[in-house]
C-alpha cells in the first residue's frame, strides 16, 4: 500500500467533526494529522467526543497552528468558511468543506438563500458539488469538493432517478422529518431537553435553504417547482423525506424500479428497499445509524398518478461527514467505499 495521506480537520469538535475523527481514525489510507477547536485547545479528543476514549491519542489544536497537509475537512458554520477558505488553501492542495458555504454556484442565490453577501464568490466556480452519486464523474480527481446540505442529499437522491432519466416534473413536495442532531452541537431553547423530547415539532414548513440545492440540481430558479418542509422529530440521528412528485406523462411501479436501478446500479451506498411485508418494507432511518447508506423506496398513487418517494439517511453520515469522505476517496483514487463499510446497528 502507498504513503498514507495527512488529513486534518477544522472545526473537529461539533458533530460532523466527530464523526469525520471517527470514520478516519480506521480510514485505510489516511493518517490523522491535527484536529482544530478554537472552543476546546490543547484538551483531549475523548474530552468532547467520548465514544473515541483510548482510540485516539490527539489534543486540539488552535486554527492557526495548523500545518500543512495532503487533505484538511473544514466541519465549520456557514459564513465562517468562506472567510477561511483562502488561507486553508495554502495549507493543503485538496479541501473538502461540510458548511453550506460553496454548495451553490451563483454568488447571488447564496445570499438569497444564507442572507449575507459572498466573501469569496471567485471561488465558488472551483468548487465541486458533492453528493457523489449525482456528481461522481467531475469529483474524481477533485481539489475542492463541496459537502451536501443532510435535507438536500436526502431529496436529491430520492428525485434524482428522474432528473437523470430525463422525465418532465412538475412539482416536488419534499416533506422531510429529522433528528435533533440536525441543528448542530450548540444548544438553545429548542433543544432543550423538556422542550425537544417526544416533540413532533414543525419548524420550518417553507422557505427552507436547502431547496436551493435541489433547484440548482434540477437546473431552475423556479420558486414553484420544488418546495420543502422540514419537521423536528424525537430521534437524535436520521432522516426521513417523503417526496410526492408530479410528473407530466404517468409512470408506473415498473417504470420506477428501472428507473431506480439504472440510477444506482454502480452506487454501493444506495439501496433500493421497498418490500411486501415486513416492517422494514420501506426506508427507515433508525437501521441506518452511523452507516454511509442511503434507502430509497417508492410508490405510485394509481389513483392520481403521484409518485411517493421515500429516501432515509443518517444526518450526520451520508448527510455529512460520510458523503464527504466518499467524495475524498474519489479525489484521491482510493475505492469509494474505503474506510465506509459499517453497516449501522440493529435493534437500537
Amino acid at each position: 500500500m502507498s504513503e498514507k495521506l495527512k488529513v486534518s480537520i477544522v472545526g473537529a469538535s461539533g458533530y460532523a467533526g466527530g464523526e469525520l475523527l471517527r470514520i478516519l481514525m480506521f480510514h485505510p489510507r489516511v493518517e490523522l494529522k491535527q484536529a482544530s477547536s478554537e472552543s476546546h485547545p490543547g484538551r483531549p479528543i475523548h474530552s468532547v467526543h467520548a465514544n473515541l476514549r483510548g482510540l485516539l491519542p490527539m489534543k486540539y489544536c488552535k486554527y492557526d497552528e495548523l500545518e500543512n497537509a495532503d487533505i484538511i475537512f473544514a466541519a465549520v458554520p456557514h459564513h465562517v468558511s468562506m472567510k477561511i477558505m483562502p488561507q486553508l488553501r495554502t495549507k493543503a492542495k485538496k479541501i473538502i468543506d461540510l458548511s453550506a458555504d460553496f454548495r451553490l454556484r451563483d454568488p447571488k442565490l447564496y445570499e438569497l438563500w444564507y442572507g449575507v453577501p459572498h466573501e469569496a464568490p471567485d471561488l465558488l466556480k472551483e468548487f465541486v458539488y458533492g453528493v457523489v452519486e449525482v456528481n461522481r464523474p467531475n469529483i474524481i480527481g477533485a481539489d475542492l469538493v463541496a459537502g451536501a446540505g443532510c435535507n438536500a442529499t436526502a431529496t436529491i437522491l430520492g428525485v434524482y432517478p428522474l432528473v437523470k432519466a430525463g422525465v418532465p416534473i412538475k412539482h416536488i413536495l419534499a416533506d422531510i422529518k429529522a433528528g435533533s442532531s440536525e441543528g448542530g452541537k450548540k444548544p438553545s431553547e429548542a433543544s432543550h431537553h423538556p422542550e425537544r423530547a417526544g416533540c413532533v415539532r414543525s419548524f420550518m414548513p417553507t422557505g427552507h435553504r436547502h431547496t436551493a440545492e435541489v433547484l440548482q440540481l434540477l437546473g431552475s430558479t423556479d420558486p414553484h417547482l420544488v418546495e420543502m418542509s422540514v419537521t423536528a422529530i424525537d430521534m437524535v440521528r436520521g432522516i426521513l423525506a417523503t417526496i410526492h412528485v408530479t410528473t407530466e406523462t404517468r409512470l408506473t411501479e415498473k417504470d420506477l424500479w428501472k428507473l431506480f436501478r439504472d440510477a444506482y446500479k454502480d452506487s454501493p451506498f444506495v439501496r433500493i428497499v421497498k418490500d411486501k411485508q415486513g416492517i422494514f418494507r420501506y426506508p427507515e432511518p433508525k437501521i441506518l445509524a452511523g452507516s454511509n447508506y442511503c434507502d430509497v423506496g417508492f410508490e405510485v398513487d394509481e389513483r392520481t398518478g403521484r409518485v411517493v418517494i421515500i429516501s432515509a439517511i443518517d444526518n450526520l453520515m451520508k448527510g455529512a461527514s460520510g458523503n464527504c469522505v466518499q467524495a475524498m476517496n474519489l479525489m484521491c483514487g482510493w475505492p469509494e467505499t474505503a474506510g465506509l463499510e459499517f453497516p449501522g446497528l440493529h435493534p437500537v
